[in-house]
């Protein structure tokens, strides 16, 4: 029975989970992607991860200097020592050779001299990881693809047979990008790993990795977003690796607001997402502050993700209401997490979210997270699709362990029946709150409904919901009005379940 081959690590914790446990160690990689993806990036990490594990490494280099490489090194805070660097530019050595050979071609004379130093290097200090940067000057040398993927395959037998973990960088320039090379490489390489990059229309750039192909292994197919940062390559999976399968107790969620409660049947149930619609301006982010105080209240922690507001803007906000939420976020029960538009991807996001769960083992637990809102969150990445369905499986893994997603969402209109929703609510949500301007005796008012409960009972009434300085308060049903929901409702009665607005400020 053969034995199982070892597996060592790509130096990114996330790669290495893409691929199902890193590289196959022993075994020739190619990396490809146009000039800028992070091919050299990667590369690094790979060495010094072997520096780390006290694997030697070397980096053998045809398109940039010593120097460059350790100024990409220092760029991200990290040292080459450890790593021997190989440049096989000599010039002076280069034009001496090609005066001794006269009825050759130059070029074939520079690959046999490269090739030699190659081996020669690799002979004399006998490392275990290899990288060779790139391939692309040995195919220009080789000026035929015969002949280079010949070279090609003997330097694959010459490292494998030494036990050499080895990358080949391939940046796509000159020929590079015709099919049938790219086939020829895919096909000697064990496994391909891809990088590419595409310019938005607003924003910086986006990257992605690829796997090709990694054989004898399972691995993560698809397109993980990347980033490169300083410290290096950032990988964001494009679905949840590992997702946790956990029965959610049928516990309910409070509010912390009674009246609110009672119009939501008691609450909402542990494990389920609800989506507070309505137009601008509403109460629809108050109210997501509502249950993130509530469940600080109760010892817990609510994390808001947060694509409009900035920081300041919220707790000046819940100061306005009476709302303890400076005093919580300062205590670090409740989390402000902000992105910027434009510069997020869909698995970035999705990662910062396991990042959350995965830091959860500590006190207290997470129980309320908040997105706020789903137009900031499409309208942050318009250039990606099917966000909704990504948001959908991010919801899936909240819920399946206990969490009580909270979505804000923004109607396009104030008023009026031709109110129009940017989300499929019966698709994303488990509940629905519905919130309202209607025109009642000379003034603007608000109403509040639940229009969905996946999960128990609740009240089918229309409230009256207003903010104060004291917080949320919800009056009495509005018996006396028809048609509140299309914002220009009928009196029918006395008026008498109004709020008195006089009162509720006192």
């Amino acid at each position: 029975m053969p034995s199982p081959t070892k597996q060592i690590s790509t130096g990114i914790a996330v790669l290495d989970e893409i691929m199902n446990g890193g590289f196959t160690a022993d075994r020739l990689y190619l990396v490809e992607g146009y000039p800028g993806t992070g091919k050299t990036t990667l590369a690094m990490q790979f060495l010094l991860d072997g520096v780390r594990v006290g694997e030697r490494g070397l980096y053998v280099t045809l398109s940039e200097t010593r120097e460059e490489l350790r100024e990409i090194a220092d760029s991200h805070g990290w040292s080459l020592d450890g790593i021997d660097i190989h440049e096989l530019v000599d010039q002076d050595e280069l034009q001496q050779k090609q005066a001794q050979y006269t009825m050759f071609e130059p070029a074939e004379v520079e690959l046999g001299v490269t090739i030699e130093r190659i081996l020669k290097k690799v002979e004399a200090i006998g490392p275990k990881r290899i990288v060779f940067d790139s391939l692309s000057e040995m195919r220009l040398l080789a000026q035929g693809p015969l002949r280079f993927r010949r070279q090609v395959l003997s330097l694959k037998q010459f490292f494998v047979g030494r036990g050499c973990t080895t990358l080949l960088l391939d940046d796509k320039s000159g020929d590079s990008h015709n099919e049938d090379n790219v086939q020829h490489l895919q096909s000697i390489a064990h496994g391909v790993i891809r990088l590419e990059q595409q310019l938005n229309h607003y924003g910086t750039e986006c990257r992605y990795l690829r796997i090709i192909k990694h054989r004898g292994r399972n691995f993560v197919g698809g397109r993980h977003d990347l980033k490169l940062i300083k410290g290096g390559m950032c990988v964001y999976p494009r679905k949840s690796i590992g997702s946790p399968q956990v029965s959610p107790t049928q516990e309910t969620i409070s509010s912390g607001n009674v009246e609110l409660d009672a119009l939501m049947g008691g609450g909402i149930l542990a494990g389920t997402s609800t989506l507070l619609l309505g137009p601008a301006g509403v109460g629809k982010s108050s109210t997501a502050m509502q249950f993130a105080v509530a469940a600080a209240e109760r010892g817990e922690r609510a994390v808001f993700l947060e694509f409009e507001e900035s920081r300041h803007a919220m707790l000046a906000r819940a100061d306005g209401l009476g709302f303890p939420f400076r005093k919580h976020v300062e205590e670090g029960t409740i989390e402000i997490i902000h992105f910027v538009p434009g510069e997020t991807t869909p698995a970035e996001f999705s990662s910062h979210v396991r990042g959350l769960l995965k830091k959860d083992g500590r006190a207290p637990r997470m129980s309320v997270i908040v997105i706020d809102s789903l137009n900031g969150y499409l309208n942050s990445m318009p250039h990606e699709k099917h966000l909704i369905i990504q948001l959908n499986d991010i919801l899936q893994n909240l819920n399946q362990l206990g969490i009580v997603s909270i979505l804000v969402s923004a109607q396009h209109g104030m008023m009026g029946q031709l109110m129009k929703t940017p989300v499929d609510a019966s698709y994303l949500a488990d509940n629905v709150l519905l919130f309202r301007y209607f025109e009642a005796a000379g003034e603007i008012r608000q109403a509040i409904s639940v229009v969905k409960k996946r999960t128990g009972n609740h009240e089918h009434t229309i409230r009256e919901f207003e903010l104060s300085s004291h917080g949320l308060q919800i009056g009495d049903p509005l018996r006396d009005f028809h048609g509140v929901l299309t914002g220009t409702p009928q009196y029918t009665g006395g008026g008498g379940d109004l709020i008195d607005r006089d009162e509720a400020e006192q």
